[in-house]
């Protein structure tokens, strides 16, 4: 059993994991016995996390998991890193204690989503920017977003919109912007009045046009008018009530020197050899998260183009394609990581659990120079978060996460 691995409530057995594909019809030639550890290994006062991680993305792991790996496997002041950032999650929790931070993701939706909760500005000095800014500007030519937005909350879209692309377009965007930034882009689409539009699908998930037109027709309704400011205020106190001021000097602290990188991550030459101590991550698994779908809108707000991002997603099609893009991964992991250091790597049965990553993930990190310890197998009672990657959860009532933890 690994030092850093408590006893607990959980079973334990040994599984041989193959390090090369077998040929049709024959057991592979070489395997590695692994010790798999199946059971809920943060408690029910764990799963309080900071309101701070309250943003929505589609695909992203709860903040128990990575906060259970940097208390064990990090201590404050080590850097600990995760190459598919999503929204954040192990940053802001990696900061919340202490860390050091560096963060990747090829979709710079991350950055934007992740950088202002590090810097953290003061509600003050938001809700005195938000007084200075204008509240209205034409609508847009093309998309039509009327199905989404009435028209005077279109308006104050487009205002907010203007003025951080000439901020940044000039080199002037400062902390409070990129947080005001940060929570419009969270504010465009969902199911409440805490958002800017009509009633629609999860924040994570921007449905089309199209299918807005239908679920405005199914429901009869038409889109009321939001105070886009006094929604991005609303949130703002949210996301920062209940950080303590020792939280607050660490998300400082963090700020100061973290590295929000936007590369492929089999390529981040920026990050120094042996310079992490503790990666915590879950990659894009096979093709179940349609992510230029779900973000156009965001990606609008912010300019970017969703196509051109999603295409540069590791989306695999087959289980071979995704293996070769995380030996590539694995390889660049190998370089960043100090000795000593470890690599939690999230991963999940997919295609109704006809595929579990696991199996393909222990002989990519061996081959990669890695020593395996463990395979967890988290289970607990369903929560909101399952179900993303096409696995029935409901069913069985639980919530799973299946980890491969690494070590140099």
């Amino acid at each position: 059993m690994p030092a850093w691995l408590e006893h607990g409530a959980y079973t334990h057995s040994t599984q041989q994991f193959a390090l090369a594909p077998a040929r049709d019809g024959e057991l592979p030639l070489t395997t590695a016995p692994v010790a798999v550890y199946c059971g809920e290994f943060w408690t029910a006062k764990q799963r309080q996390a900071a309101r701070l991680h309250e943003i929505s993305y589609r695909a992203c792991f709860k903040p128990q998991l990575p906060a259970f790996f940097i208390e064990r496997l990090s201590q404050p002041g080590d850097t600990v890193y995760d190459p598919f950032s999503g929204r954040g999650t192990t940053s802001i929790e990696a900061a919340l204690r202490g860390r050091r931070v560096v963060e990747n993701d090829i979709n710079p939706l991350s950055a934007i989503l992740t950088q202002p909760r590090l810097e953290l500005p003061a509600l003050e000095d938001i809700k005195t920017r938000l007084a200075e800014l204008p509240k209205k500007a034409a609508r847009p030519k093309a998309p039509d977003l009327s199905m989404f937005y009435h028209d005077d909350t279109l308006a104050e879209i487009m205002a907010l919109r203007n003025y951080l692309r000439r901020r940044r377009k000039a080199g002037d965007e400062d902390a409070i912007d990129r947080w005001i930034r940060m929570v419009a882009t969270n504010r465009l689409t969902g199911h409440s009045k805490g958002f800017f539009s009509v009633y629609t699908l999860p924040p994570n998930q921007a449905t089309s046009a199209e299918n807005q037109i239908k679920i405005n027709r199914k429901l009869g309704q038409v889109p009321e008018y939001r105070d886009t400011h006094a929604v991005i205020l609303k949130k703002s106190r949210i996301l920062q009530s209940e950080l303590s001021a020792a939280q607050r000097a660490n998300l400082h602290a963090a700020a100061a020197d973290a590295r929000c990188l936007t590369t492929p991550a089999h390529c981040t030459p920026v990050i120094a050899d042996g310079s992490v101590q503790l990666t915590v991550t879950s990659p894009p698994f096979l093709d179940v998260v349609q992510y230029a779908n779900d973000n156009w809108l965001r990606c609008w707000f912010n300019a970017l183009d969703a196509d051109a991002i999603a295409g540069n997603i590791t989306m695999s099609r087959t289980i071979n394609e995704w293996r070769t893009r995380m030996s590539a991964v694995f390889a660049e992991l190998y370089r960043v990581t100090r000795a000593g250091g470890h690599v939690a790597f999230e991963v999940g049965e997919v295609r109704k659990g006809k595929i579990r990553l696991e199996e393909h993930v222990v002989p990519v990190g061996i081959a990669a120079g890695f020593n395996c310890e463990a395979v967890l197998i988290n289970q607990q009672q369903f929560t909101k978060t399952a179900n993303i990657w096409g696995v029935d959860n409901n069913a069985s009532g639980t919530n799973s996460n299946r980890i491969v933890v690494f070590k140099k």
